[in-house]
Parts: structure tokens; sequence; C-alpha cells
């Protein structure tokens, strides 16, 4: 069997996948947690985070598997920056790059090298609440229901077509903090699953439309 990116996949290790994480990682342990088992079809073979003390760096020393910092400081310029990322992420050959907790923008050129195999999670139904403080604008704006989405990137800011969302309720007692703890149960389970789904099924996109197989 083939990949997106053309590579053949081994039934026993799955598609290859790469994890962008700027903070300590929970979406990444939720991957690791489940890229042993066989029947998920993807194992993460590396980790680049922007910054050098995330633990999401941690994780995967922890777990065995590479991982690199790319700091902004480190280049020149953001034009370097997204050289260097760039070439730091196709070092291990990705099927899937998966931003999970990642806080920057990626160039175009950086999604050029991995056309439509570059998936968010973003904690807001998108495409209410994009941007950075999706959680504390949906509890500001008074919804009664929010939730999580896992889309493919594209030049825009979480603007990328939906591949897969989930729901969660918005209480009344609610503060920024306690929902976001809520959102951020749904969305590991939603990455897994819908990671997962596009290792094994692929994952085909046209127009605003994401549709797996």
């Amino acid at each position: 069997m083939q990949t997106p990116s053309g590579h053949l996949v081994d039934p026993a290790r799955g598609a290859r996948l790469v994890v962008l994480a700027s903070g300590g990682g929970s979406n990444l342990a939720a991957l690791l947690a489940a890229h042993d088992d066989v029947a998920f079809g993807a194992r993460v073979v590396g980790v680049v985070s922007d910054k050098p003390a995330a633990g999401a760096l941690d994780l995967a020393r922890d777990a065995g598997v590479a991982s690199v910092a790319v700091a902004p400081a480190d280049f020149a310029d953001r034009a370097a920056w997204n050289t260097g990322i760039g070439e730091a992420v196709e070092v291990f050959r990705p099927d899937w790059v998966v931003l999970a907790g990642f806080m920057r923008i990626l160039s175009p050129e950086f999604l050029a090298r991995f056309p439509q195999r570059v998936l968010n999670t973003h904690p807001a139904l998108l495409p209410a609440f994009p941007g950075a403080h999706g959680v504390r604008d949906a509890l500001a704006y008074g919804v009664k229901m929010t939730g999580c989405t896992v889309h493919v990137v594209d030049d825009g800011v979480d603007t990328g077509p939906i591949v897969a969302q989930a729901a969660v309720p918005v209480l009344d007692d609610d503060d920024e903090a306690a929902l976001h703890e809520r959102i951020k149960v749904a969305e590991r389970s939603l990455l897994v699953e819908t990671v997962g789904r596009a290792a094994r099924e692929g994952l085909r996109v046209a127009g605003r439309r994401a549709v797996f197989g």
C-alpha cells in the first residue's frame, strides 16, 4: 500500500507521522499512546517544536521518538525559519504532518512541501472562533455549544477544509479554563481517531470538502 506521499507502507508500522508542538504535548501523548497499536495505521516518527523547552520534546525523548527544536531565534529572519522548519520536518519523510498545539502560522512554502497532508486541531467548531483564543471567544459570545475541529491546513488562519468535529456543551458556570479542559479531552480523542483514519483510508480534498477514502 502507498501513502499520499508515495511511500510504501510497512503494515507493521503504518504511515509516518511528524508532530509539530509548542507546549506540553497532551495531544502528542495521545498519538504516542495510539501508535503502538498496528490497527491505528500510523506511527509518530518525529517531533518538531519551535520552543527548545517544550514539554512535547521531553515526551518524544521518553518515547524513543526523534525530536528537534527549530527556534525562530536561531534564524536570521522569518523566511529563514520557514525554510529551516520545512527542512527539519522533511528529514523524517512524513506521510502526514500533524499540528498538535503548534502556535505558529506555517508559510505557503512549508505547505507546498506537504500538499494537503498537514492537519491541525483547533479548540472550537470552525468556522466559528478561529485564531489563538477560540475558547475565550466562544465563551464571551455566549454560545451554548462549542467543541473542537480537525482541519487541513491552508494559507489562512484556521480556514482549511474541515475533516472532523466534536461538540462540547458550554455549562452555565464555565470559565475559560474549565471549558478548555473539557474541550481538550474531546480534542485528543478526535485527533487520534481522525489521524488514524486518514492514515488508513487516505484523505481527498475537493474545494471546501475533505473526504476519507
